[in-house]
C-alpha cells in the first residue's frame, strides 16, 4: 500500500517555519485531493494546507500549536483508499495516534537540562540565531530577555528554541527551579556591563531581585484586561522592531488632486460596467508612486548590514484594515508592468481577500515599498512606521475641499480645491532628507498634474 508524506509547504523566502493552528482531519479520515487538512500560521499570514493526494490519513506527526520547519513531514496519507477502508477504521483511529505521540515525544529526548544544574554550559550565540514569532511573543509576554533566549538550549531543528523549550524555562523560573540558570544569565549580563557606571549595576541587581514581583503586578482601579490576539502580538513586535532597526524620518507635502477627483467621478460608473471592478483612488496613487520610484530607485531598496540592496522589481504593498481592526499588507507584484485596469483589479481582489481571510502567503510576501491610506479613516495625515525590510512608506491623507490660492498668468485668485496631505517615512540610514523630500514632492506633482482627459 502506497504511503505519501504531507510536508509543511514553503510559503516565502523569509519564512522558515509555521505554527499548526488546527487539524481538520484525524487519523482514519478520508481526504480528497486539494481538500484542506490543516490550518497553519506564520508571522505574515494564516493559511490552509491542502492534501496533495487522495486517500486516508494514516497518522499526524505534530499536534496543534507545534512549530514545524518548512519541508518537514507533518502527516502521512495512504493512497490506496479501497484497501485502507477494508482494513477497518480501528487501525487508523487508534494506532496512528499512538505512533504520532511516540514521534513527538522522541523529538523531546534532547530536552534542555534541568535548571537545578546551573553549571551546564548554555549554547553560544553569534547574535544571528533564528527565533519563531511564537517564541518571540512568549518571550515578550514573560519578560524573557534576548540574552536569556540566546543562552537557552534549543531542541528544535539546528538547535532552535521551540515553544516547549521556552515554556519549560518560563515554568521553571516561575516555580523557582530555574533560579540558578536565570541568575547565571543575569550575572553574565552584568559582567558584560562592567565598563558602565556602577549605578547601572546596582539597578540591574535590584531588578533581578524584584522581577518576579513586577511580573505578577496587575493594574488597579476600574480596568479591563484584554489579551492581544496572535495577529495583534505579531503586529506589535513588527512595529517595535522596525523602530529599533530604522532611523525614521518623516517628510510632509500636499497636493491639489482636483483633476483626479473630477476624472474619477466622471468615469467610475462606466469603468465598473466595462471592467467589472470599481475604480478607487488607491490604484491612481500606486500609478503615481511607481513612476516616481523609477526616478528615485533608492526608496525601493533594503539594507543588509553595510550593503544596500536595490530592488529591480517594484512590488507595492497596500496596508489593508481587517474587520477585527488588525492590519495586513497584501502586495501587488510587478506593479510597474500593470496598466490602470490591472492595478484596479489587483487592488480590489487583494483587499477583498484580506477582509475575508483568503490571502495566500505569497500574496503578502516580497513587498518593496508600502502605501497606506490613512484618509480612509478620516485622518488628514500620518507618520507611518516603515514595513521592514523596506526603507520607505507613503501615507496619503483624507481628500478635503479647502480654499487655496491659485496662481495664474493673470494674477492670484482663491478657489475651492480638493486638497490632500502626503507623508513619507523613510530610513535615514540610506535615504537622505533631500532625496526623501524630493521623492515625496515628485509624487505630489504627479497627482497634481493628473490628466483629466485621459482614457483608462
Amino acid at each position: 500500500m502506497a504511503t505519501v508524506d504531507l510536508v509543511m509547504p514553503k510559503m516565502g523566502e523569509s519564512i522558515m517555519e509555521a505554527t499548526i493552528l488546527k487539524w481538520h482531519k484525524k487519523p482514519g479520515d478520508a481526504v480528497r485531493m486539494d481538500e484542506t487538512v490543516l490550518e497553519i500560521a506564520t508571522d505574515k499570514v494564516d493559511s490552509e494546507v491542502p492534501s496533495t493526494e487522495e486517500g486516508i490519513i494514516q497518522e499526524l506527526l505534530f499536534k496543534e500549536n507545534d512549530v514545524v520547519p518548512v519541508g518537514a513531514t507533518i502527516a502521512r496519507i495512504k493512497t490506496d483508499v479501497s484497501e485502507a477502508i477494508n482494513e477497518g477504521s480501528a487501525e487508523y483511529n487508534i494506532q496512528p495516534q499512538e505512533e504520532a505521540e511516540i514521534f513527538v515525544q522522541s523529538k523531546s529526548v534532547t530536552a534542555p537540562p534541568p535548571a537545578s544544574q546551573p553549571n551546564v554550559a548554555a549554547p553560544s550565540s553569534n547574535g544571528n540565531r533564528f527565533y519563531s514569532p511564537l517564541v518571540l511573543n512568549i518571550a515578550a509576554q514573560e519578560s524573557v530577555s534576548l540574552t536569556e533566549l540566546e543562552r537557552l538550549p534549543g531542541t528544535g531543528n539546528e538547535g532552535r528554541v521551540t515553544k516547549k523549550d521556552i515554556l519549560d524555562y518560563v515554568n521553571r523560573r516561575k516555580s523557582g527551579k530555574g533560579q540558578g540558570f536565570e541568575t547565571s544569565i543575569r550575572h553574565q549580563e552584568l559582567r558584560a556591563q562592567n565598563d558602565q557606571p556602577s549605578s547601572i549595576n546596582v539597578e540591574e541587581n535590584r531588578g533581578l531581585s524584584t522581577v518576579n514581583s513586577q511580573r505578577s503586578t496587575l493594574p488597579s482601579g476600574n480596568v479591563e484586561i484584554i489579551e492581544m490576539d496572535r495577529m495583534r502580538r505579531m503586529i506589535s513586535e513588527h512595529m517595535v522592531r522596525s523602530k529599533q532597526t530604522s532611523a525614521h524620518v518623516t517628510s510632509f507635502s500636499e497636493a491639489d488632486v482636483t483633476n483626479m477627483v473630477m476624472w474619477r467621478e466622471k468615469v467610475k460608473k462606466d469603468f465598473e460596467k466595462r471592467e467589472g471592478t470599481k475604480i478607487t483612488y488607491t490604484p491612481l496613487f500606486i500609478e503615481a508612486v511607481v513612476r516616481c520610484i523609477k526616478k528615485f530607485p533608492i526608496v525601493n531598496s533594503s539594507v543588509d548590514g553595510d550593503r544596500i540592496i536595490l530592488k529591480r522589481d517594484i512590488n507595492i504593498g497596500m496596508a489593508t484594515a481587517l474587520p477585527n481592526g488588525n492590519l495586513i499588507v497584501p502586495v501587488i507584484k510587478n506593479a510597474d508592468q500593470l496598466n490602470l485596469v490591472g492595478l484596479a483589479k489587483q487592488v480590489n481582489n487583494l483587499a477583498d481577500n484580506g477582509r475575508n481571510n483568503k490571502l495566500r502567503p505569497e500574496d503578502i510576501d516580497g513587498g518593496t515599498f508600502t502605501l497606506t491610506n490613512v484618509g480612509t479613516f478620516g485622518s488628514l495625515m500620518g507618520t507611518p512606521i516603515i514595513n521592514q525590510p523596506q526603507v520607505a512608506i507613503l501615507a496619503v491623507g483624507m481628500i478635503k475641499k479647502r480654499p487655496v490660492v491659485i496662481e495664474t498668468p493673470h494674477g492670484d485668485s482663491i478657489a475651492i480645491r480638493h486638497m490632500m496631505y502626503l507623508s513619507l517615512s523613510y530610513d535615514h540610514r540610506i535615504v537622505d532628507g533631500s532625496v526623501g523630500a524630493t521623492f515625496l514632492t515628485a509624487v505630489a506633482n504627479e497627482l497634481e498634474n493628473f490628466n483629466a482627459d485621459r482614457e483608462y
